[in-house]
């Protein structure tokens, strides 16, 4: 298996070249397209990627290790297939609609600017998470750990407290209701 360090790649179209099989050492990758890409059984360690476009991408035991993701399109992608390993993200000012991270462990990891549209966090450990300014409309919680997760600055959520783990987490005033409309109340004023 093939080791790149250190590099930075700019610009190239992966979905028509094919992506070499390795493993990537503090590489930036730069508006690059992964599109439908199978990147199963490579290893992102420290690296990050800037603008790129990760729509449908297969990440079959792929590892990611201490990786971001900076104004990226990452929509449907299957994170739950990732290696559990060290799993280590962090998404800023990404669009990942669609996208799964079903039962893994992102604790502490930050989303920051990043549309979460029908995001799947279902028995996912979201533990000391930060969602910064995230629109979370539609996303799924469903017997996840929220336990010291921040959500204040977040929007559209709606998480019933009576199936997730919620010690601790944070939320604004006027995000409230987002914790409520679960229960079919009226919330005035």
């Amino acid at each position: 298996m093939e080791s790149f360090y250190d590099l930075t790649f700019e610009g190239v179209n992966y979905s028509m070249e094919g992506f070499p099989e390795g493993e990537f050492e503090s590489c930036t990758f730069k508006n690059c397209i992964f599109s439908e890409v199978n990147l199963s059984h490579r290893t992102f360690m420290e690296c990050e990627f800037h603008d790129c476009d990760f729509t449908g991408v297969k990440l079959g035991d792929t590892a990611f290790k201490d990786v971001k993701f900076v104004e990226s399109k990452l929509l449907g992608v299957d994170f739950s297939s990732c290696n559990p390993f060290l799993l280590e993200m962090g998404f800023d000012r990404c669009v990942m609609n669609l996208t799964s991270f079903y039962q893994l462990n992102l604790k502490g990891t930050f989303f920051s600017n990043c549309s979460l549209e029908e995001v799947d966090f279902v028995e996912t450990n979201l533990t000391e998470a930060r969602f910064v300014d995230c629109n979370l409309a539609l996303a799924q919680f469903d017997q996840t750990n929220l336990e010291k997760a921040d959500f204040r600055t977040s929007i559209n959520f709606s998480i019933n407290p009576l199936n997730n783990r919620m010690a601790k987490a944070k939320f604004s005033r006027e995000s409230l209701i987002g914790l409520l409309d679960q229960f079919d109340i009226i919330v005035e004023g």
